[in-house]
């Protein structure tokens, strides 16, 4: 599997190894969600204005000054997301300072009908625009996880060799949203459908209630999965015609393969949200990307064991050990 391609981007066996107590995609999963105690991050926060009258919240950590990494959380995640928690921790102790942009309508209800998706690329756009205006000498990185990893794809697919990112890492990619939500539906995965969803509900009921959400919330609390709430909810909000509108131009396969810069991905072959026929080939990929795949991992999971034999949460240090070697001296190491 492992290859270089002056053509293609390139596909490579993950050194990644499951701790032994957890070696299923569902503990992988869940484990780090239900007992892990997450390190406490003091993030400054603050509301900036979007191009289209809207505003967003950003969650600031780290230093003043040094390299910044733009976080992009999942569904339903945010600063309380011990993956983002564990990462921004890692980050700053290698130097590195960061900012999470908060999705739309995650905690405020913002005054446009917006809200947060897998195709919308517009905040990272403005944010990483400003940023550069702001401090044309400073590395600009980022990282994104799940929904937020699709969104970070898409907008490096629609950028080209335009993005001020000099590299990204993305985890745990829905790369076709469609796949996605019928994976999600059936068997054990209906869990995390359920849990999912009932996040979202919440959300929107609080948009709803300040009157920026102009839909049907009957039909959006109806909604058994995720074909009936994006029919409801994502698309007329967001400009679809519909829910599998929503997923085509919502998806970030499609542009993979014009990403310009050193791009991570990191995605486990058991992974529950997603079939691994949505896994993209290497010659669906840039020269500059790299998918590190292992057969375990789960969602946004991949806990390891350390040398006393307690968790070692992997994903975090690949994440922190890629984006410190660009920054350091915008080479690509592995």
């Amino acid at each position: 599997m492992d290859g270089v391609s002056t053509q293609h981007g390139r596909v490579i066996t993950s050194g990644f190894k499951p701790h032994p107590l957890a070696r299923g995609p569902h503990a992988q999963t869940m484990l780090p969600f239900l007992l892990r105690t997450p390190p406490r991050i003091e993030f400054r926060r603050e509301r900036q204005a979007t191009p289209d009258d809207d505003e967003i919240e950003l969650c600031w950590f780290g230093a003043d000054q040094g390299p910044i990494v733009i976080l992009l959380h999942g569904l339903t995640g945010g600063v309380d997301s011990k993956y983002l928690l564990g990462t921004a921790q890692q980050l700053m102790q290698r130097g590195l300072r960061g900012l999470m942009i908060a999705g739309r309508g995650t905690t405020f209800a913002n005054r446009q009908h917006k809200f947060y998706c897998h195709g919308h690329t517009a905040d990272l756009r403005h944010v990483a625009r400003w940023l550069h205006a702001r401090e044309p000498q400073t590395p600009l990185l980022a990282a994104g996880w799940s929904l937020g990893g699709n969104v970070l794809l898409s907008y490096l697919g629609e950028e080209g060799a335009d993005t001020p990112l000099a590299a990204a890492v993305a985890v745990s990619v829905p790369f076709s949203v469609r796949e996605c939500a019928e994976r999600i539906r059936v068997g054990s995965s209906r869990m995390y459908q359920k849990r999912l969803l009932e996040g979202l509900k919440q959300q929107l009921r609080r948009k709803h209630a300040q009157g920026s959400a102009p839909v049907d919330m009957a039909a959006v609390l109806r909604a058994r999965d995720f074909f009936e709430f994006d029919d409801a909810a994502t698309a007329p909000l967001n400009g679809y015609r519909d829910a599998l509108d929503y997923y085509a131009r919502g998806s970030s396969r499609p542009l993979l393969g014009r990403i310009r810069i050193p791009t991570l991905i990191l995605h486990a072959e058991d992974d529950p949200f997603l079939s691994r026929a949505v896994i993209p080939a290497a010659q669906e990929l840039a020269p500059p990307g790299t998918i590190e795949l292992s057969a375990r991992g789960g969602h946004v999971g991949f806990i390891g064991r350390d040398p006393r034999g307690l968790p070692h949460y992997w994903m975090e240090q690949r994440i922190t050990d890629f984006l410190a070697a660009v920054a350091a001296d915008n080479t690509l190491s592995f």
